[in-house]
């Protein structure tokens, strides 16, 4: 196997391109969208619950749109479906910065999901499974890299272009930033990579090529979703509501939007190390390892009230993003292969979207009926942990199957 460093300068312009698309979907992720809140309430009159309930509304639809939009990707190219996403996402953030009305807030919030998190999260993670093979683990932690430095970076330089020009203004700029990188993308991934010269890892020679219909018949998809959209359900609410948590700790917000910097640092830590283990072994014996960090993070976040709880619980939250980012780039089309991949991640994002929908909305009306948030964060601890046995439970079946060539190939009857 070929060192780190030859593997990114041999494959530098595929990696690249599909890590500007991780990085520019920061703009549709509830973690930054999060930082107009306040400003949005403020401009339209809404309460956490109303917000939080239209936020809910929004992402339901982006992810009801996905599993058909995201067939696109497997009859497309990679520089058709990233440039058609790259502007769209550019509009998003124009209709953000115009918004006037809640319809018009609504349609806003539904395409900056939509294209932000779902097409252009999906865009970046099935070009990189397809183009990669034995080095699929590597190839996933460097791309899903862009996802971090962007929560590193793009936090901070929102709330300070905001300070200069508002919230609405600040959008603006996002589509700006958004247009420029869209040529350098466009140069980057023109070209596919095919990944047939490279020796195949030992659990992917038994895979067959599933299609979306027969993994939707299939258990073992649905028992791992439980456990991928942990993550997504967990961090999506805590950041969603992190001007409300750091009022209930009376902690500066600005010392919490630091915290992105420890997220994001120890996140592609251990998002490289994730890839590496991959390659070394499977992405599914690694199943289990990203919901026990999580669990700790929820744990911290409900029970520690002083300001380091804010590093502690980012850290810990960093740990299980980086390695579920990985994973979940690599584990698909190592159990179910490549073919129609496409399709079968738009379902697996669009359960992710789902998740980070749900937890918005119902915490947001908790919040409003009273119900101890502390309370709320420890029960998402608690889920962490029940899908962690879950996820070791199906990682002990797969790894056996796969180790022995006898995974069930799809019921095509």
């Amino acid at each position: 196997m070929q060192s780190f460093s030859t593997f990114v300068v041999n494959n530098v312009r595929w990696l690249s391109g599909a890590f500007l698309l991780t990085l520019v979907s920061s703009f549709g992720q509830t973690f930054f969208i999060a930082l107009s809140n306040g400003g949005i309430r403020e401009t339209f009159g809404l309460s956490h619950g109303e917000f939080g309930g239209l936020y809910m509304l929004a992402t339901l639809l982006s992810a009801a749109t996905l599993p058909f939009l995201g067939r696109s990707l497997d009859r497309y190219s990679t520089m058709t479906m990233a440039i058609a996403t790259m502007l769209m996402l550019a509009c998003a953030s124009i209709a953000m910065g115009f918004a006037g009305s809640l319809p018009t807030l609504l349609l806003a919030l539904y395409l900056l999901r939509l294209f932000g998190q779902g097409m252009m999260t999906q865009t970046a993670l099935t070009a990189t499974g397809r183009w990669f093979a034995a080095n699929r683990g590597r190839a996933v932690s460097v791309v899903t890299l862009g996802f971090h430095v962007g929560g590193a970076l793009l936090p901070f330089l929102f709330v300070l272009v905001a300070g200069l020009v508002g919230w609405r203004g600040s959008w603006f700029v996002c589509a700006a930033f958004i247009l420029v990188a869209l040529p350098l993308v466009s140069a980057l991934v023109w070209k596919e990579r095919n990944p047939q010269s490279e020796a195949q890892p030992r659990a992917q020679r038994a895979v067959k090529h599933w299609t979306r219909a027969e993994v939707l018949r299939d258990p073992t998809f649905y028992a791992i979703c439980l456990g991928v959209l942990a993550p997504a359900f967990v961090g999506t609410t805590i950041f969603f509501h992190q001007v409300y948590l750091t009022e209930l700790r009376s902690w500066p917000l600005q010392l919490f939007a630091s915290g992105f910097a420890v997220l994001s640092a120890t996140t592609m830590g251990f998002a490289l190390l994730a890839g590496w283990l991959v390659d070394r072994f499977s992405a599914v014996q690694l199943l289990p390892l990203f919901l026990l960090p999580l669990a700790l993070a929820c744990f911290a976040a409900a029970y520690l009230t002083a300001p380091f709880a804010i590093f502690v619980f980012m850290a810990l939250l960093g740990i299980s993003y980086g390695f579920s980012s990985t994973l979940e780039g690599a584990m698909w089309p190592e159990i179910y292969g490549t073919a129609h991949l496409g399709a079968i991640r738009s379902v697996v994002v669009a359960v992710m979207v789902l998740a980070s929908a749900i937890g918005p909305g119902i915490t947001g009306y908790l919040i409003d009926a009273g119900v101890d948030y502390s309370l709320q964060l420890a029960l998402m601890g608690v889920y962490s942990l029940a899908a962690a046995f879950l996820m070791w439970r199906e990682s002990r079946r797969l790894t056996r199957g796969l180790a022995a060539g006898i995974f069930p190939a799809p019921d095509r009857s």
